[in-house]
């Protein structure tokens, strides 16, 4: 069974201003896009849990800390930021 998949509006806010401020705009909107989808179909078993019944997962360039009310097969993303993968050169 399916889980829908509900941003809080300051994970939403949160969201707009990565993508505002991102030089890679797709990598934030596949990722934001692939987050949803894997929480739509799995969000149980996603990422690692934090407590009670918050997870957090990771679609580079983006983070996410969700939490999931199975018995109403609903996800609530609460937060979400932005990281950089890799090494930088100094």
């Amino acid at each position: 069974m399916r889980y829908t998949v509900l941003w809080t509006h300051t994970a939403e806010q949160d969201l707009a201003a990565i993508w505002m401020d991102a030089r890679d705009r797709n990598s934030v909107t596949s990722a934001a896009s692939s987050l949803d989808a894997l929480l739509r179909e799995q969000a149980d078993t996603q990422g690692e849990s934090r407590y009670g019944n918050v997870r957090i997962m990771f679609a580079p360039p983006l983070g996410v800390e969700f939490e999931v009310l199975e018995e109403d097969r609903t996800v609530y993303v609460l937060a979400v930021w932005a990281f950089q993968t890799g090494r930088s050169s100094s």
